[in-house]
């Protein structure tokens, strides 16, 4: 089965430089990338499929529409919630009471004509009670052992409820900062988030989701959900074909390749057509090229949101919008007949299938259809032979927060954080020393979760403060200013600064200046609340919410050594901050043990080395930028006036690019080579490039591998991430690192869908950030 991506190895050899390394030998392993995206997916069991023909020709018509309904929690409380699963109800949503999970399930086996098991979901999407960094600080480690380990013990935890289905991993490209989701995947570049979402479907399933401890996972929204206009979340999407083939579904095959054996279709229409309505993304590439044989479920309320509004009084008629379909049964069919299996939350499959049917307007056919794939998949993941979760109600707790899910949540957490600067070598600070902790975030437990933060509770979390205070006895605290959650009406608020629902809005200088007095130097937690990104939270500015950089500025004056620490779910504006502040690590939202992460960092108990895995603008005007752009016939140029560029602000690039970030150690990233000049269009040829540790600490760096197709038919994009590798070197050890291309890496898709590898020259550049300019090239004939 092709795949979309490139095969790195690391070479056998260590190489020793220095008397101090010599004798050193790491034996030959796969690399991380490639270990990620190896294929697992297999082929339909016979005998289960026989299973699934035998029952599906037993259920009356009225079973098969019950079967096709996805009901969230509180549709299933109290009788009537029981009386809609002896109905014969296909799943449940959002419900993570193990008792309440244990009765229905008793209820749907025991007590139905048929005995099918519910399939249970949650949005288990970095973490279920044991909550990990989110999946954009999980992209920057570079590391898929982090995403595997989040999906993995999240999927322990979910299971021990009774959940067997997770809507995860979120796979959605973006270069949209403004957008609140992009917290939930791994940034903007498709090669990165096909890694990482792989590595998640394989934490999350493993070789067999019927296993205890595995939920069937579910990557979503198919497609193109992550470049909705002016950032607003549900909002349209318009682009070309080659760019949705090129950028945006890659991840997604990726994800397939691993075993997913449901997805969910997006709320947002792409090219004017609603992605629970696009017959070309799910019966065309979904099930029909890439071979799809389980269940697609509607994100919540999709179907009914194809429906139009009424040109008065929107609000008669609830979840509407999209104007694709007249009505209720309208929506139903265009769904279905375009692929949709599963409906949640509305049940306009159940209430008008039967119409349809005498309609002509579906097919029993397609219904048969959807309820095959679902009882596919119920098969597949055991529920037949093991209904109920793997422990009792009462002992679903125990299996929480144990020792090694929190040991993996603090190791991913410390591995997701980048430094982004590090002038005068700030960083580490010395524990012995005196701290003050200052900030917002300094003594927060709510927000280090972060969005989308499953079953996590405050209480769960370590704060900054505590963990540097175990690390640096005595620390001081203050918060400088508060973060809230309620709204300020504009009109009342005209100050900029006060405009933040969420936002700082006046400094106590008094308990700033008692912090730092005696503290010997500084760190300063600020950031974002876990409400400003995540779902429905979009912003219209990428600055320090509120008065936060004047709390920075008043550090500053105090002459003190200090550090800030960034805690947030999107790319920010630091332009100002960066001017006003020496070091600066980008912590996202780490989760149960954001403390000691932090405090694991900024005292050099663990050498930072993660990278940027989207680009930090200057300012919200540059947005959308992002390295992978598309060339353009004026590119810019500081020293020409007639090109592309925004004359206000210093730079062609962003503050922090794309890859971007720094280590208490260095690195010389050297030597490119390719193992050939040339290649047929299916060939393939190796480049290799040594990394050495050329400082005094052991630390990791993540060696990057881009490719520029300099002359095409289709204008290709200035670089392409195809391969990297997060390694860890002594001081003076230098290893070498190899990636093979292939026409997956070298070719690209066209406005019709199709893998094209074109004769001409490929340029190869590596180094440590998008900015790399090592290069070599060879031809491809």
């Amino acid at each position: 089965m092709s795949r979309f991506r490139l095969r790195a190895v690391i070479a056998v050899a260590l190489v020793a430089i220095g008397a101090a390394a010599a004798g050193g030998v790491v034996a030959g392993t796969q690399s991380s990338d490639e270990a990620a995206l190896a294929p697992i997916r297999e082929q339909a069991d016979g005998s289960i499929e026989q299973r699934v023909n035998r029952l599906l020709s037993r259920m009356t018509l009225e079973e098969k529409l019950q079967q096709i309904t996805l009901l969230p929690d509180f549709r299933v409380a109290g009788e009537a919630g029981e009386q809609e699963v002896r109905n014969g109800l296909g799943a449940v949503l959002s419900l993570t009471d193990p008792e309440r999970i244990r009765e229905l399930q008793r209820i749907a086996v025991e007590e139905t004509r048929l005995g099918i098991p519910l399939l249970f979901a949650f949005d288990t999407i970095h973490g279920f009670r044991t909550i990990f960094p989110i999946p954009l600080g999980a992209g920057a480690s570079f590391d898929p052992e982090v995403a595997a380990d989040d999906a993995r013990f999240g999927a322990r935890e979910s299971a021990a409820v009774g959940l067997k289905q997770t809507y995860a991993p979120m796979v959605d490209v973006s270069h949209e900062p403004r957008w609140g989701r992009i917290s939930e995947a791994a940034g903007e570049d498709p090669y990165l988030n096909s890694v990482m979402g792989a590595a998640r479907m394989k934490g999350t399933q493993g070789s067999d989701y019927s296993a205890e401890d595995k939920l069937v996972a579910s990557p979503k929204h198919f497609a193109a959900y992550g470049e909705p206009e002016a950032g607003r979340d549900y909002n349209t999407t318009d682009m070309s074909i080659q760019r949705l083939w090129n950028l945006y579904l890659p991840p997604f095959k990726a994800a397939l390749d691993a075993g997913a054996d449901t997805a969910m279709c997006s709320f947002n229409a792409l090219n004017g057509v609603p992605g629970c309505a696009n017959s070309y993304l799910m019966n065309n590439i979904l099930k029909g090229r890439w071979d799809f044989d389980g269940f697609v479920e509607s994100d919540w309320t999709a179907v009914a949101e194809l429906r139009a509004c009424p040109p008065v009084n929107p609000e008669d008629v609830p979840e509407c919008g999209h104007g694709v379909a007249e009505d209720g049964p309208g929506a139903a069919a265009l769904a279905l007949n375009s692929g949709v299996d599963m409906e949640m939350t509305t049940t306009f499959f159940r209430d008008f299938g039967e119409q349809l049917l005498d309609e002509g307007r579906i097919s029993m056919g397609r219904i048969n259809d959807a309820v095959r794939r679902i009882l596919r998949v119920k098969f597949r993941a055991g529920l037949f032979e093991n209904p109920y979760a793997p422990f009792e109600p009462d002992e679903a707790k125990a299996q929480m927060l144990r020792p090694d899910a929190v040991a993996a949540a603090r190791k991913a957490a410390s591995r997701s954080m980048v430094l982004l600067k590090n002038d005068g070598g700030i960083l580490p600070l010395d524990p012995s020393k005196k701290t003050a902790v200052i900030g917002p975030l300094a003594k927060n437990q709510h927000d280090m979760l972060g969005p989308w933060w499953g079953r996590g509770d405050d209480e769960d979390v370590v704060t900054v403060f505590d963990g540097i205070d175990e690390q640096s006895p005595g620390a001081t605290f203050a918060a400088g200013c508060e973060l809230s959650n309620g709204e300020v009406p504009f009109d009342q608020d005209p100050d900029p600064k006060d405009r933040d629902p969420e936002g700082c809005r006046s400094i106590d200088t008094a308990a700033v200046n008692a912090a730092l007095a005696g503290a010997q130097h500084v760190v300063v937690a600020v950031g974002e609340t876990r409400e400003m990104s995540g779902e429905a939270n979009a912003r219209s500015t990428l600055d320090l919410p509120g008065r936060q950089e004047e709390l920075i500025q008043a550090v500053k004056a105090s002459g003190k050594p200090y550090a800030v620490v960034l805690f947030n779910g999107r790319p920010l504006a630091l332009e100002n901050v960066v001017a006003d502040t020496p070091a600066l690590l980008e912590a996202w939202f780490p989760g149960v043990q954001a403390g000691p992460a932090v405090a694991d960092v900024v005292f050099g108990k663990v050498n930072p080395g993660g990278k940027l895995p989207a680009s930090f603008p200057y300012r919200v005007g540059q947005v959308p930028i992002y390295y992978n752009r598309e060339p353009t016939g004026r590119p810019c140029n500081k020293q020409v006036k007639w090109n592309s560029q925004h004359r206000d602000i210093p730079s062609c690039n962003p503050l922090f690019v794309f890859g971007h970030g720094l280590s208490y150690t260095t690195f010389e990233v050297s030597n490119l080579q390719l193992s050939s000049s040339s290649v047929s269009r299916n060939g393939s040829l190796r480049a290799s490039v040594q990394v050495t540790n050329t400082g005094g600490r052991r630390g990791d760096e993540v060696v990057q591998l881009y490719i520029h197709d300099p002359v095409a038919s289709l204008s290709q994009p200035v670089r392409r991430l195809r391969g990297f590798e997060r390694v860890t070197l002594d001081p003076g050890q230098t290893r070498t690192v190899t990636f093979t291309l292939n026409k997956n890496d070298f070719g690209f898709y066209d406005n019709r869908g199709r893998l094209v590898v074109e004769p001409g020259r490929i340029d190869v550049y590596a180094g440590n950030s998008s900015k790399a300019d090592m290069v070599q090239s060879f031809t491809v004939r």
